[in-house]
């Protein structure tokens, strides 16, 4: 998100836009040691949506989700298929990778190019909002206003799922310092993640760590879900209810 980025020299729209189709082979470069590939990651974080939703939502579908900062739109296979009657919107400041979002000719799909301040959408009008590690590239003095625009198009009761790199895993750290498209990135701590949640007007704000086993011991994943508590995981999960 390129207007969000922390100014560096030499960085400009082109030079970001370029990593738009770029992004994918540096991803699986940059992963190559988590044994997965990355629409891997993609699924999870989808995966974890729907069954959030449905423990709250048990007899109907989002009829609108957005994908804030969802880039080249990885998410939004997973989405269509998990949730095949929602509309999605993808909300990004980079025209190239909703280009490219775009051509993958996923029905009720709208890429939205924004200015990376103020989401032109409505109050109130998305079920379900995704930030899928996003905020590490967004200035931190810009995040409670940026929740606070998803909290506002969000519907009372609507639920925003934020996922982040865990800065106290030190493989993830090491694939971050490792990443060209994230040269710029400040990863974030969950515990600070909750507090800008709630600052922004976001209740129940609730934490879960996540990707404790890489691929070659995925046989070990089952054990997720009793070890969320743990700051160890690769990543983790925040929720909160608008």
């Amino acid at each position: 998100m390129l207007r969000l980025l922390r100014r560096v020299k030499g960085m400009n729209e082109q030079e970001f836009d370029k990593f738009a189709d770029e992004y994918l082979d540096m991803h699986r470069k940059n992963i190559r040691l988590s044994g997965e590939e990355p629409d891997f990651f993609s699924y999870y974080k989808v995966k974890d949506l729907v069954d959030g939703w449905a423990r709250t939502n048990p007899d109907r579908s989002p009829a609108h989700i957005l994908d804030f900062g969802g880039g080249t739109g990885g998410s939004a296979p997973h989405m269509r298929r998990l949730f095949p009657d929602s509309n999605i919107t993808l909300a990004d400041v980079s025209r190239r990778s909703l280009e490219i979002a775009r051509s993958c000719g996923i029905k009720r799909l709208n890429a939205l190019c924004f200015d990376g301040k103020i989401l032109p959408l409505k109050d109130d009008s998305f079920d379900i909002g995704l930030a899928a590690c996003v905020f590490h590239h967004i200035p931190e003095e810009c995040h409670i206003h940026l929740l606070s625009e998803i909290r506002r198009v969000l519907k009372p009761g609507g639920q925003l799922f934020v996922f982040e790199h865990n800065p106290w895993n030190p493989f993830t750290v090491h694939a971050v310092n490792t990443c060209p498209f994230d040269k710029n990135a400040i990863l974030i701590a969950a515990p600070k993640m909750r507090e800008r949640m709630q600052a922004a007007g976001f209740s129940n704000v609730a934490v879960t760590y996540r990707l404790f086993f890489p691929g070659p011991l995925r046989r070990l994943r089952g054990l997720e879900p009793w070890l969320g508590r743990l700051a160890v995981g690769a990543q983790y999960r925040s929720v909160g209810a608008a």
